[in-house]
């Protein structure tokens, strides 16, 4: 940390203030609220690592003087001094700590499951921390002047400290670039138009700056009294998931470590009981994540283990890493013309994906109650309902995702349809009995279920009688296979006041094989002739 060296946590630290920066500058939506709570909480675990860390260089300059049977007047000093600075700061970390309880209070504290209660809550952050009409009198105010009293304070020991922790609009390097932003002052740049969670970790960001500081203000002390180097008196082992809820079918990610390492010291990591690859001095642990029982919430709680093995004094020590996560269970998404039901013993094209998988996602289906045809495409498949249900198992590389259950309804019968000379048959008025010669029936399907399948709703009329009927007998006849029929000779017999009855025998469909399949349609038609 000395001259200006930032360490690893430093620059993270950094580079999260710029990510919090830019996302104050964004619109708010519930994806960024929960990046601003994601951001306030790694920020506050970085923190609590911190202040044991320094609290640990504390007590390494307070070893080193007590080692030394005659410490000198400059010893003393240094140890005073340092714990001086970790009271100072202890002070106003417990300030800012403060402000965040008041913050988390004031919008509703947190509901039983653990979540704010109002995450947002701008007007609430607006009030406290600015002041209620633009009086400016909010405690952003009185923050700000502690944390410049407090760079004053320091650089007595850090001539490296800034001259502000609290910077207005046009100091702060990043908004001076945003015309609208550089005119703030500190407490309206921070907090203005600013959601409860993003004041909170703009708290967080404050309370790591301050402790970054301190941290160089005590190195350069201890370094004062040979205590520069840290001596770990404990060793814990630690874990850091990418995410502790994943949805089931991706890979769970996670670092496995130490919390304190050295290059004298090089861990051995295990997984399940198989090694795993240990970089600068962490296990990186990778499975694929998945779950048989979730509850109403569509979460399951796991857990898993490691041990992480270092050699004390030539002798192995080994710690168990213990970690839970939680497996969400993924949406399934189905699209489908018919979605709300499938047709039975018909060729129903649906579209199932699962977001959460993203490029990860490699399905396969099974059905039961009917088959299942995977497409060409990702997600694509067909679904033929042999039963009045069918549900569908849904997996992604192999690992079962979820399963979804459609009622199968029957396909609708078509409509039978007559035409004559290429009209509309009029049953009511009848047909000139001269004119009744070219006649079609058609079978018209049900106009739902065409939008829907339209390769399974293809119709024919495939055989069929017509009868020349007068005073109740018949006097002439004629079969015809095929929807059309040449009916001539009835209009060279027929006079006024006959009737020519048209009996429908077979109705063939042609499914999405091409296969023709039997229609349950039997239908009569009277037509008077005039």
């Amino acid at each position: 940390m000395a001259g200006g060296k930032e360490t690893p946590r430093q620059k993270m630290i950094g580079m999260m203030y710029i990510v919090l920066t830019a996302l104050l500058a964004l619109n708010v939506s519930s994806a960024i609220l929960l990046k601003f709570q994601f951001l306030d909480e790694s920020l506050q675990s970085v923190n609590q690592k911190t202040v044991s860390d320094n609290a640990g260089v504390v007590s390494n300059i307070q070893a080193a003087v007590a080692e030394n049977k005659n410490p000198s007047a400059n010893d003393q000093r240094v140890l005073k001094n340092a714990q001086e600075v970790r009271e100072r700061t202890s002070e106003i970390v417990s300030y800012i700590r403060g402000l965040r309880e008041e913050l988390i209070k004031e919008t509703g504290g947190l509901n039983e499951e653990g979540h704010y209660v109002n995450p947002e809550s701008n007007d609430v952050v607006a009030i406290n921390m600015i002041g209620a009409s633009n009086k400016r009198n909010g405690k952003a105010y009185e923050l700000e002047q502690k944390l410049n009293e407090y760079a004053r304070y320091l650089k007595e020991y850090n001539p490296a400290m800034p001259d502000k922790l609290a910077l207005s609009g046009a100091e702060d390097p990043v908004a001076s670039n945003d015309p609208a932003q550089k005119r703030k002052d500190f407490a309206e740049l921070n907090f203005e138009e600013t959601p409860m969670v993003a004041a909170l970790a703009v708290l967080s960001q404050k309370e790591s700056e301050v402790l970054k500081y301190e941290a160089d203000a005590l190195q350069k002390l201890a370094q004062q009294v040979g205590a520069d180097i840290i001596k770990f008196e404990k060793i814990f082992a630690m874990a850091r998931a990418e995410s502790k809820t994943v949805a089931a079918g991706t890979k769970y990610k996670a670092d496995m470590f130490i919390a304190a390492s050295s290059d004298n010291i090089v861990p051995k990591m295990t997984f399940q009981g198989k090694p795993v690859k240990v970089v600068n001095g962490m296990g990186q642990v990778e499975f694929v994540a998945a779950a048989s029982n979730y509850d109403a919430d569509g979460n399951s709680k796991q857990t898993w283990k490691g041990q992480v093995t270092i050699n004390q004094n030539g002798k192995d020590t080994t710690f168990t890493v213990t970690e839970e996560y939680v497996v969400a269970k993924p949406v399934i998404q189905v699209q489908s013309a018919a979605v709300q039901a499938l047709y039975f013993q018909a060729a129903n094209e649906l579209n199932i994906q699962v977001p959460a998988l993203g490029a990860v996602y490699d399905p396969s289906f099974s059905a039961s109650g009917g088959s299942a045809i995977k497409g060409s495409k990702k997600g694509e498949v067909t679904i033929i309902p042999t039963s009045t249900e069918v549900t569908i198992n849904v997996s992604s590389g192999g690992n079962a995702i979820g399963k979804e259950t459609f009622k199968v309804r029957p396909i609708p019968k078509p409509e039978l349809v007559a035409f004559v000379n290429g009209k509309p048959l009029d049953f009511k008025r009848g047909v000139p009995a001269a004119s009744f010669r070219a006649v079609e029936i058609q079978a018209v399907p049900d106009e739902g279920f065409k939008q829907a399948l339209p390769n399974e709703a293809r119709y024919r009329v495939t055989k069929w009688m017509a009868y020349l009927v007068r005073n109740n007998q018949p006097i002439a006849q004629q079969e015809v296979n095929g929807p059309s029929a040449n009916l001539t000779s009835f209009a060279a017999k027929a006079t006024k006041g006959d009737r020519v009855i048209m009996e429908v025998l077979d109705v063939k469909r042609l499914n999405y094989r091409g296969d023709a399949v039997d229609v349950n349609v039997e239908d009569n038609f009277t037509v008077p002739l005039n």
